[in-house]
């Protein structure tokens, strides 16, 4: 049976075997009744056609903006009655290869959802019920300065919206303790292919749980999520220790993730050993009166150094003394070089939401609208010193006008009945590849960064390392069929379940809109 299916669904997705089919008109979407509203217009449909990438523009027959997650069933079963319409859920829009559009389909609007997107915080019991399309920014705002509590694993960017996020996975420091996002959520609501509104999580309809848990919107679209909450910090110590040799981050970084005592948030980055203000050693210190002092670099650094950041958490009730004397026990035992070592302290809230002041900035500047060709890649210990000499001190010496994130995560704190891809061993890394054009790049520009990319993929076919891409999207079936593995069968079936005519998330090019089965 299953091979019969991943046959057919392969058939269904040879993009050159099948004409494209075009919709012109609203079809079968006049009869639709909603609470909400379905916009044909121009803007709206101009708006969906775009995302944060800015490389694709794959404009939707309309737009819905849903009063709740019955709107959302009601407009899947409608459009199950076209053989060719499909369905793609948009939070904010901060998808990078197209992924929440859909080509002459409905994109469904989920920050739309108004009360449904409400945040009900339940403190006896440490969790918020909380609507598909809110923001996590908002999350934050209500649960800690309305409660003091807080989600236990996080984004860096928080205007992404919860439905999203955990449609991947939701990665970020504090995972190497945690695990992603999908690992801190307890109940879904969820609007399935089938057009089936379904309460689901470990123990009820525990399929479809862990289907749509990085199931990149394949099988269901997520009105409603429950997240696990605990106490929130009043205060953080943020830390910031430079080296010169990749073998001694990379063991630092491993030592913390592993450690029963640790920090609360550890990341880390690549930088070029330039003056440069984007890549280079004015990205290191975290406030102006801080500098970079190049006297101690050792005489043999190379192209590339490494910063590894490091947040505790603390009350407001601590003593100072105590907060130091934690620090200096934990950054005891680190190899960093001495006197680069740059630390603050700031609220919770705005250590959380130190990413948005970097929005501003590049709103100010007019980058934060030009094309973001990002890269995100998981790539296992095994094979992470070799990616570091051929790619951090080859290929990307001079930066990517952008951060070069790299930090360790564990496989044990991801559930592997999730449909999220991994490598293979317990420690693995994040590469994420944050690339900004300049204000008014030029085509060449964005294509050269494309290019790059690309040249970096193939790197790591070439020489056989064991990677996934994160915030995937491919061309082709077969590279699907590679990215998830031995997990493919698996992803199929839970297709042929849970969305069997293909309605939803096209813009994925997983699989191709299918009425026969």
């Amino acid at each position: 049976m299953l091979a019969c299916l991943v046959e057919r669904f392969v058939a269904e997705n040879d993009t050159d075997s099948i004409a494209e089919l075009e919709i012109t008109d609203d079809g079968v979407l006049k009869d639709l009744d909603i609470e909400g509203s379905i916009d044909f217009g121009t803007n709206a449909t101009g708006l969906a056609a775009k995302d944060f990438g800015g490389m694709y523009a794959v404009k939707p027959l309309a737009v819905i903006r849903p009063a709740g997650a019955d709107d959302v069933a009601r407009v899947i079963r409608q459009a199950l009655h076209s053989p060719t319409l499909t369905v793609a859920a948009r939070g904010n829009g901060h998808s990078i290869n197209g992924q929440a559009m859909a080509h002459n389909g409905i994109v469904i609007d989920m920050k739309s959802m108004g009360y449904n997107n409400r945040i009900d915080v339940n403190v006896t019991s440490m969790y918020a019920d909380v609507g598909g399309g809110a923001l996590w920014a908002d999350v934050l705002k209500r649960c800690v300065l309305g409660c003091g509590l807080a989600p236990k694993s996080w984004t860096d960017y928080l205007d992404l919206t919860v439905g999203g996020t955990l449609s991947n996975a939701g990665v970020s420091g504090q995972a190497f303790r945690y695990g992603p996002q999908t690992s801190t959520v307890t109940e879904l609501e969820v609007v399935t292919g089938n057009g089936e509104k379904t309460i689901c999580s470990n123990s009820q309809n525990s399929e479809l749980f862990y289907s749509v848990l990085g199931g990149l919107g394949q099988f269901g679209i997520i009105t409603r999520a429950r997240v696990l909450l605990q106490p929130a910090p009043d205060m953080v110590r943020w830390i910031r220790v430079v080296y010169s040799e990749f073998d001694e981050f990379t063991r630092d970084a491993e030592l913390l993730i592993t450690s029963q005592e640790s920090f609360n948030y550890v990341e880390g980055y690549v930088l070029a050993n330039s003056d440069d203000p984007i890549n280079g050693w004015p990205s290191v210190p975290l406030a102006s009166n801080q500098s970079f002092d190049l006297s101690h670099l050792p005489n043999n650094t190379g192209p590339v150094l490494y910063c590894l950041e490091v947040a505790l958490h603390y009350s407001n009730h601590d003593d100072p003394s105590t907060v130091n004397m934690v620090v200096e026990k934990l950054l005891g035992r680190l190899r960093y070089i001495e006197h680069l070592r740059f630390e603050i302290d700031l609220s919770y809230m705005n250590f959380l939401l130190r990413v948005k002041h970097v929005e501003q900035a590049a709103r100010a500047s007019g980058i934060w609208d030009t094309p973001h060709p990002w890269l995100n890649i998981f790539v296992s210990k095994r094979d992470i010193a070799a990616f570091n000499q051929i790619v951090f001190q080859n290929i990307l010496k001079h930066g990517v006008n952008g951060p070069m994130l790299t930090y360790p995560l564990l496989r044990s704190k991801w559930d592997n009945r999730s449909s999220v891809a991994l490598p293979q061993g317990e420690i693995f890394y994040l590469v994420a590849l944050l690339r900004f054009s300049h204000a008014h790049p030029q085509e060449s520009e964005i294509k050269q960064m494309v290019a790059q990319n690309q040249e970096i993929l193939q790197t790591c076919i070439n020489n056989g390392f064991d990677f996934k891409l994160y915030l995937p999207r491919y061309e082709s079936t077969v590279e699907w069929k590679t990215h998830f593995g031995d997990q493919w069968v698996r992803f199929v079936e839970r297709k042929s379940q849970f969305d069997p005519k293909a309605v939803l998330a096209p813009g994925q090019k997983i699989f191709t809109r299918n009425h026969l089965l």
